[in-house]
């Protein structure tokens, strides 16, 4: 199969062939071990903050089971995209077909936006713990969280089936080969030989809302949640209280900087290579997956606790690098 078919209008391709890194096909096996390795210190970091919150009885309380979903919400994305990108690097027949395709673009950006609906709702969690802290064991129930993480798969649900929905839809006929290493919305758009001017406005659309929806919710608690740690007389819970936060505004900066400034990069430098380009989409998707765990191991008191106690005394290695990180 040559590496771009240029099909007629009277062409539908129904399987497609990732090429993964375009510019790099001739030492693309030399990737492998990167992605590889970082893959596996995501599965271990993520697993291990898992592991220690299921482990821990103590640790069974709102904020830490949303930041174990978290993680895990972290571990599917990343699974989704990186052993395919894998593949990629050690075959030229990378072959997918249309509903393979669809279904791993929709758990993409489900994920993507999941992850963000879960801030959400760490920030309503943290807001009840620390603006109404005698009611907060009242407020914030099992069913209420139940009810909330629910919502927020309901919410990335609607946000996404309208841009998969509109992309199957379309006709594939300019070519066969996507030059992605993963069904990217616009990557496959791109070998439509239609007009998708809707595809583009939507998807672009529903990012745009989504984020600044996101933002100003978060902006507007978060300001609130500050204002009041400050008016906690308490030196030892204002501390606490604010170091928290910090965690948790941490992982939004890293999550929403990295997808904003793919996207804007992706519209403005749009001279760059086509590599160019999936390197920022692998950087905006397993970013926040590499960071996040480090952030919530290092920086949350009890969670470190937590895993000295569920590692043993036998893992000393890993219950000594752990705390080397509090300072971050």
């Amino acid at each position: 199969m040559s590496e771009w078919n240029n099909g007629s209008c009277n062409t539908s391709y129904t399987s497609f062939l990732l090429m993964g890194f375009p510019g790099l096909q001739e030492s693309r096996t030399l990737l492998i071990l990167p992605f590889l390795s970082l893959y596996l210190v995501i599965i271990s970091a993520n697993a291990l903050v898992i592991h220690t919150v299921a482990a821990q009885r103590s640790l069974h309380q709102p904020m830490y089971l949303l930041i174990a979903l978290l993680l895990a919400v972290n571990l599917c994305a990343a699974s989704t995209v990186v052993p395919a990108m894998l593949f990629s690097f050690s075959t030229h027949f990378n072959h997918i077909s249309l509903t393979r395709c669809l279904v791993q673009m929709f758990c993409i950006y489900f994920f993507i936006v999941f992850d963000c609906n879960i801030l959400l709702v760490m920030a309503l969690d943290r807001y009840v713990a620390i603006c109404h802290p005698l009611r907060y064991p009242e407020i914030v129930t099992g069913q209420l969280l139940a009810g909330l993480v629910g919502a927020a798969a309901v919410r990335s649900t609607c946000i996404v089936a309208p841009v998969v929905f509109l992309a199957s839809r379309v006709r594939f006929c300019r070519s066969d080969v996507i030059r992605h290493f993963a069904c990217e919305h616009m990557a496959l758009i791109k070998l439509s030989c239609g007009d998708v001017s809707l595809n583009k406005t939507v998807g672009l659309t529903v990012r745009i809302f989504n984020r600044v929806l996101d933002m100003l919710l978060l902006g507007a608690s978060y300001s609130r949640i500050i204002h009041a740690a400050f008016r906690i007389s308490s030196g030892g819970a204002r501390s606490k209280a604010l170091n928290t936060c910090g965690s948790h505004l941490l992982v939004i900066f890293t999550v929403y900087s990295s997808t904003m400034s793919s996207s804007i990069v992706y519209r403005v430098a749009r001279t760059a290579s086509q590599d160019v380009h999936n390197l920022l989409s692998a950087f905006y998707l397993l970013l926040p997956c590499l960071v996040n765990p480090i952030i919530y191991g290092a920086r949350t008191r009890e969670i470190r606790q937590g895993q000295v106690l569920s590692l043993g005394p036998r893992d000393t290695m890993t219950s000594m690098i752990w705390p080397c990180f509090h300072e971050i």
